[in-house]
């Protein structure tokens, strides 16, 4: 059913709740993951690729340790780094690895939150054509 499936990561505890949901889900679709943490600091934003700083440090190591844990579960799994504007990011790379199901979850914000900073998971899914699963965390 889902071939590929996108993982948005933002590197906070709120991706305990997407990272064991999907889990389960990947066993049952026997699908491969694609983790994706949107690196977006001044450091990120201004060198891209080419950053160093310990956010990109910390960042590198926490999407390695997710995808161990997925391996380690039988789950194929690789892991991205990007830099920049999350939503953007996350459109791109849904396209890059023609992925056919994003899960993210969402930190529930209030609407007007929502209106004035934006909401990625809202830009992300007016923006694909694929499933957004959209996962709340607590």
């Amino acid at each position: 059913m889902y071939e590929t499936i996108l993982v948005t990561l933002d590197g906070t505890p709120s991706d305990r709740a997407i990272i064991e949901h999907v889990k389960q889900l990947a066993k049952l679709a026997h699908s491969r993951l694609v983790l994706l943490h949107v690196a977006d600091g001044w450091a990120a934003r201004t060198y891209g690729p080419d950053a160093i700083s310990p956010e990109i440090a910390e960042d590198t190591a926490y999407l390695r340790q997710v995808r161990d844990e997925f391996q380690s579960a039988g789950i194929p799994t690789e892991a991205e780094l990007a830099y920049g504007e999350p939503a953007d990011q996350i459109i791109k790379w849904v396209e890059k690895k023609r992925c056919d199901l994003v899960a993210m979850s969402t930190h529930g914000h209030r609407f007007l939150a929502d209106v004035f900073l934006g909401a990625t998971a809202t830009r992300v899914r007016h923006s694909i054509s694929i499933p957004v699963l959209l996962l709340r965390a607590k």
